[in-house]
């Protein structure tokens, strides 16, 4: 439990400081320093090498932290918008429609497209009912 709290932890922390700005600058300087030592190592196998081994291994390692977070924050998305289903006029067989196979998935989504095209059609040209309040906002 401790365990998975921690790796939790660092996962957030570690995607949330990946994807600032300073990480970005970070490694362009990386691959700025590795470019200029070139001609000093002559360009050579072991040059190319350490930058290949050190972006292949953070990279493999990133996956799974940012996968981690993604997970996450997919789970919580859900769950916030099975409350709102659950908690509105909106079909409660709704709910959790994650857990179904895709051939019922495709079903429902079709019959959700059906109801937006009754609607739209009812609605009549949708450009046109707007006029050209668009341009205004």
């Amino acid at each position: 439990m401790a365990d998975s709290k921690l790796f939790r932890r660092f996962a957030a922390a570690t995607s949330r400081a990946a994807g600032k700005p300073a990480a970005f600058i970070t490694a362009t300087l990386i691959i700025v320093v590795w470019a200029l030592t070139g001609p000093l190592f002559g360009f050579g196998d072991t040059w190319q090498l350490v930058i290949n081994t050190g972006t292949t291994i953070i990279t493999f390692l990133m996956v799974f932290l940012i996968q981690n977070t993604q997970n996450r924050d997919s789970a919580a998305l859900q769950i916030k918008l099975d409350e709102l289903i659950r908690s509105s006029r909106a079909h409660n067989a709704l709910l959790a429609l994650e857990e179904l196979d895709d051939a019922t998935l495709d079903r429902i989504r079709r019959h959700y497209s059906r109801l937006a095209e009754r609607d739209r059609s009812e609605l009549g040209n949708v450009e046109e009912a707007l006029g050209d309040e668009d341009d205004e906002i």
